[in-house]
């Protein structure tokens, strides 16, 4: 108790998932303690920030021209590197607030696959910024595998697929490792550009990001539903500039993304084709772990399964999925240390 309690005063361990849409917050001993869009507002007169997350992403498309709405992450990768250091300042005090701390927090911050040591590093240089004392960066398939409780550290191969927002990341992992994978942009934020799209070019009907997500979550679906669902969307005619209502159903969502989900399927198969064949029967055997938002679409699970042949489930809860596995590791970061990305060439740089 005295070694947890010197612990808890002296620092707070942190696990973040930094999504393209999502930024959700895992602190030791409570879990998830936020899921906020990966949005900010500042104003631009006084440098100051005016909102984050929920608030912020209310007053996208509403501003006055002082006031600028940033989601500093495109596809996994920060594009703002200053709005970045607010936000994950922002988050790592909250997730402090309770107790006033003589140190920085121990910070394990979840990226998508492939990212460079540029990348990393900037990554890393914003949560230093942002106040933690240590930082390491692990990529999301990983994380979100421990988060599953999935067994990484065996001699078995494990196939996961992380659909988030702004990037899909799928792997297979053995001894700690990632033996195959591939990032891809097919994502959440992809699905809601097809919808936008599909609905302009058969309705001639312009709607924005924020209902092309209602849509996605109300009606969507990959395979055909025992009972159709059908809403409706109203939005901007194309010819006449006025508003009008159309109805959508699960059958028009499912067209608008036919493109895409193939998309996703050829690179499921391609990761596949990459794996050893000592692997493959693990695969086989134990299927493919799905988590992240996009986990949620219906019907998904059991498309895969149809076109890969092999088992496919949901992970429990699969939107924190990444955001616990960044936890469990800051409890015991030395059972992880070979998972962390570019640690060496980071530590080197320092």
């Amino acid at each position: 108790m005295t070694k947890f309690f010197t612990q808890s005063f002296f620092s707070n361990d942190i696990g973040i998932d930094l999504g393209t849409t999502n930024t959700l917050v895992y602190v030791r001993g409570k879990g998830v303690i936020r899921n906020e869009p990966t949005v900010v507002a500042v104003n631009v007169k006084t440098n100051q920030l005016v909102a984050v997350g929920h608030e912020a992403k209310k007053m996208l498309g509403k501003t006055p021209p002082h006031i600028r709405t940033v989601q500093p992450l495109s596809h996994g990768v920060i594009s703002d590197f200053e709005i970045t250091q607010e936000l994950l300042e922002y988050v790592i005090h909250k997730a402090q607030e309770e107790r006033t701390r003589m140190f920085g927090p121990r910070v394990v911050i979840g990226v998508p696959t492939g990212v460079t040591n540029v990348e990393s590093r900037a990554v890393r240089d914003a949560a230093v910024a942002a106040g933690a004392r240590e930082v390491h960066i692990v990529e999301e398939p990983i994380a979100g595998a421990v988060g599953s409780k999935l067994p990484i550290h065996e001699a078995f191969g494990t196939m996961v697929l992380d659909i988030g927002g702004g990037t899909c990341d799928i792997a297979v992992l053995s001894l700690n490792g990632s033996v195959a994978s591939k990032s891809s942009h097919i994502a959440g934020d992809r699905f809601n550009e097809n919808i936008i799209d599909y609905i302009r070019s058969e309705f001639r009907l312009l709607v924005g990001e924020r209902t092309a997500e209602e849509i996605k979550i109300g009606v969507g679906s990959a395979l055909p539903l025992p009972e159709p669902l059908e809403r409706a969307v109203r939005g901007r005619d194309l010819a006449t500039g006025l508003p009008r209502e159309i109805i959508i159903t699960d059958t028009h969502v499912r067209e608008s993304l036919s493109v895409s989900l193939d998309g996703l399927l050829d690179a499921l198969k391609e990761v596949i084709e990459q794996t050893p064949p000592e692997l493959l029967s693990d695969i086989l055997e134990r299927g493919v772990v799905v988590f992240g938002g996009g986990a949620l679409l219906r019907g998904l699970p059991e498309l895969l399964e149809k076109m890969l042949g092999v088992p496919v489930r949901i992970s429990p809860d699969p939107l924190t999925a990444v955001a616990r596995g960044t936890g469990i590791i800051t409890e015991t970061p030395e059972l992880f240390k070979e998972i962390f990305l570019h640690e060496e060439e980071i530590l080197s740089q320092t």
